[in-house]
């Protein structure tokens, strides 16, 4: 029998031509009705994970809460906030860093101060940090499709075509925001030099729940890294303790990221900008792409343009720049977009280009309540 065994696991055939499997590898022989079996299984599972986690894992936002700037590229997490707030019939005030505020505490934010204005809770910070607009269609087309029938207010910021960078138009490499929701194919995008496999695997990711999910646990539990780098990290520890421990959904989401200054005491000089033409523009193109997404889906969309600090730019970028106002402007009226295009603050009130102060989202936010398209948005909105 040792030599059968022998002879069997060394790849030799003993007397009568046939291995006694006995003593062959350990490996599991399935069928292929097992294999079937085994890949409904893990298909169950891969499908059932997020919803479980979702019910497992406390959050519940409070009036103020924004998506902490650690994750923001917590595409799940941006899901079930829209999800929730969709439920509430909440506003959503969607867009760049301008609206998350950089500045500013979460309740001294945009949304913050129209909730004071019109006495309620019912706008919610959907802001974002990073979030161009190449980046922002893309993340309401492929994460937010419970965004139905609700009213938002999309920010528009035109710095994002104040150059060829901004605009994404270079063709040389640099990295920026959000690389994961832009097109990973049509339009090509020049600055972006992924891999191919990786921009397919973009691309099968953003129809994945679980892929997503997936990030969240690492964003929010794991340090940015995925299970295999954490566990190298912490080669002692639990990763299901970690798990369970206090994620970043609820922590440091209220703090400002930058020390609350006016731009004249920053240091900033006046600026000129190689403003883009909107009718080339990458993110134009975009933004209309992300208004053609909600509105595809039954929301109510009223575009906000500004507030940009125009008393940072030297004369001839003002001038270029209010020609780009007029012509945003001229195509959201001509496509039936409600918009408002509000005054430039005064100069103390912003801290750079395009972020207000506090009291500069206090003033924005009045303005807003006096204009009659912002009361007709709103009482179209509670019939």
């Amino acid at each position: 029998m040792t030599g059968e065994a022998t002879s069997a696991t060394s790849g030799e055939k003993p007397a009568g031509g046939r291995i006694d499997l006995r003593y062959g590898s350990n490996a599991v022989r399935l069928s292929a009705a097992q294999w079937l079996i085994a890949a409904a299984i893990v298909l169950a599972a891969l499908l059932a994970a997020p919803a479980l986690w979702e019910k497992a894992e406390p959050f519940a936002p409070g009036p103020d809460y924004r998506i902490p700037y650690s994750l923001s590229s917590d595409h799940w997490l941006f899901s079930r906030y829209a999800r929730a707030a969709a439920a509430q019939g909440k506003t959503l005030v969607v867009g760049d860093s301008a609206v998350w505020g950089q500045y500013v505490p979460a309740d001294r934010t945009l949304s913050h101060f129209l909730n004071q204005e019109t006495g309620g809770e019912r706008f919610a910070n959907f802001g974002l940090d990073g979030a161009h607009p190449a980046a922002l269609a893309g993340l309401l087309e492929y994460y937010g499709p419970d965004v139905r029938g609700c009213d938002v207010i999309l920010h528009l910021n035109l710095l994002w075509t104040a150059s060829k960078k901004h605009d994404l138009a270079e063709h040389k490499e640099f990295q920026f925001n959000h690389p994961a929701l832009v097109p990973q194919f049509v339009p090509w995008i020049p600055c972006y030099t992924e891999a191919l496999s990786r921009r397919i695997g973009i691309v099968i990711g953003r129809r994945v729940t679980f892929a997503a999910w997936a990030d969240h646990l690492r964003l929010a539990y794991l340090g940015q890294m995925d299970l295999a780098a954490w566990a190298m990290e912490h080669p002692y520890a639990n990763p299901l303790a970690a798990l369970w421990s206090p994620s970043l959904m609820a922590t440091a989401a209220d703090r400002p990221q930058h020390d609350a200054a006016p731009w004249t005491e920053r240091g900033i000089a006046r600026q000129s900008f190689a403003w883009v033409d909107l009718d080339t523009s990458l993110q134009w193109q975009s933004f209309r792409r992300a208004v053609e997404t909600l509105r595809g889906r039954g929301n109510r969309v009223l575009v906000l343009v500004g507030p940009f600090n125009e008393h940072l730019l030297e004369d001839g970028s003002r001038a270029v720049y209010a020609g780009r106002k007029r012509q945003a402007e001229a195509w959201l009226r001509e496509n039936g977009v409600p918009c408002i295009v509000p005054e430039t603050l005064p100069s103390h009130l912003y801290a750079d280009a395009s972020h207000p102060l506090a009291d500069g989202y206090a003033l924005l936010a009045r303005q807003l309540s006096e204009d009659n398209t912002f009361l007709q948005f709103q009482a179209a909105s509670k019939k």
